[in-house]
């Protein structure tokens, strides 16, 4: 097996694209949890990439408008061996995500399928649309009723 040692004074132009990227945008995205986000019909889906992680030492919690995802991936050689080549990032990862209030962070529901959180944030009930039903009152108004030839004809209930 042959395994290329990471020569910092090679290619100077290796990874400029994505911290141009980083300046550019004023944000720095965690390296280790990429994310995506898109809305649907039944709310809104994040999707974070985790793999090697240990589903069940994932933890999601929710505090006022902020949902908070932690995670930890350890090395699979810990602190023995010659490590030749670590790419890959390990260690604890946390990301929080900021949600309005017409989400319903007391219903979200995770799933973690291939290396994959899948959240699913629901709208709230009070914040979805609905429609408001019209009440009349008790008395019936009288509404005239014109006949063929235009002349107001009797009077009915409507």
């Amino acid at each position: 097996m042959s395994v290329m040692r990471f020569d910092p004074f090679g290619d100077p132009f290796r990874g400029m694209d994505r911290l141009a990227s980083q300046l550019m945008s004023g944000t720095k995205t965690p390296m280790g949890m990429p994310m995506d986000v898109w809305q649907a019909d039944d709310g809104y889906h994040v999707a974070l990439d985790l793999p090697g992680v240990d589903p069940a030492g994932v933890e999601i919690t929710t505090e006022r408008n902020t949902l908070t995802i932690r995670a930890e991936r350890r090395s699979e050689y810990g602190e023995s061996g010659n490590v030749l080549l670590a790419e890959r990032p390990q260690g604890r990862f946390t990301r929080q995500l900021q949600v309005g209030d017409a989400l319903d962070t007391a219903r979200v529901s995770a799933t973690y399928t291939d290396g994959v959180l899948h959240l699913v944030i629901p709208v709230s009930e009070r914040a979805q649309p609905r429609r408001i039903e019209v009440q009349h009152g008790g008395a019936q108004q009288q509404l005239p009723v014109t006949g063929d030839d235009g002349d107001a004809g009797e009077e009915r209930q409507g």
